[in-house]
């Protein structure tokens, strides 16, 4: 069966950029509060999900269900955690994971109750809990790297709590995905065909988020391209076309730009000339050691 595990972006890794995050407080707030979004969004989405399945199968909504409670249990020790901080909890600056993955998505494609319906959602959620856990181990790993002050000490001890329960849903998701593929040959099919379709598809939404620079637009297109390639031929200009305006014109990218120029230029004017300018001008993300220089 198809394993398929997140990529990096150009040449970063999750190391490196949390070894960034961390040095940098307002970035690392940030960033712990995107966390608790996604935690917090989450939840109305696998209670959107058990709703659709409307009870059937029993075993996969008991898992459903704790779940959510798994996620809004994350989301309340994040939100504690960044009011003690003296932190926003609003909806994060920038361009938002969770909105591009579910532009992405193609699951009005699948009648809710069908197997197909069933595979695409536990393909669309496994693939995204294992970004999440690569992030998480790498932010844990970044904080023991870092001064041992009493914020990074208190930060790392609540993802630490986090971490084992997130990677326990990519478990419960592979156990699921494992147990639909062995029905018959068609549905081991399915099930890798969803696979290499919504890793695409989380690539491209994980890749949105971080891709700011000079032709990014055109780069989004590319990936709508590559993720239509794993729709069957009939399904793939319907995808494209309706997805293809909002990739060219893409006003959440925009605005982010515009928030991180407005934040580079506060914090530092001269750097702002000097590294920030040219890095968005690069078409092609910097490796890391060039960012620390």
């Amino acid at each position: 069966m198809t394993v398929a595990y997140p990529r990096k972006f150009g040449a970063w890794n999750a190391r490196a950029i949390l070894h960034q995050v961390v040095q940098q407080r307002e970035i690392h707030l940030i960033t712990l509060n995107r966390y608790r979004f996604s935690e917090q969004r989450s939840c109305k989405d696998l209670t959107n999900l058990v709703e659709q399945l409307d009870g059937q199968p029993p075993e996969l909504i008991r898992d459903l269900s704790r779940h959510i409670s798994d996620e809004a249990r994350h989301a309340m020790w994040l939100t504690d955690l960044l009011c003690d901080l003296g932190a926003p909890v609003g909806k994060p600056p920038g361009t938002s994971y969770i909105e591009q993955f579910e532009t992405l998505l193609d699951s009005e494609t699948y009648t809710p109750g069908s197997d197909e319906f069933l595979i695409a959602s536990l393909a669309a959620i496994n693939v995204t809990e294992k970004r999440g856990c690569e992030y998480f181990s790498a932010h844990i790993y970044a904080l023991k790297q870092a001064p041992q002050t009493e914020e990074n000490v208190a930060i790392r001890e609540t993802i630490e709590r986090i971490f084992p329960e997130e990677a326990a849903h990519v478990r419960w998701g592979n156990r699921w995905l494992a147990h639909l593929a062995r029905k018959s040959p068609r549905h081991e099919q399915l099930v890798n065909q969803a696979k290499q379709r919504y890793s695409a598809i989380e690539q491209a939404a994980f890749e949105s988020g971080m891709d700011i620079t000079l032709g990014a637009e055109l780069r989004r297109v590319e990936r709508l391209v590559a993720i239509a390639r794993t729709l069957p031929v009939w399904e793939r200009p319907g995808y494209l076309m309706e997805r293809l305006p909002s990739a060219l014109l893409a006003p959440d990218l925009q605005r982010s730009r515009i928030d991180i120029m407005q934040r580079a230029w506060q914090r530092d004017p001269q750097k702002f000339i000097e590294r920030f300018i040219p890095l968005f001008l690069n078409p092609n993300p910097p490796a890391p050691e060039q960012v620390k220089r």
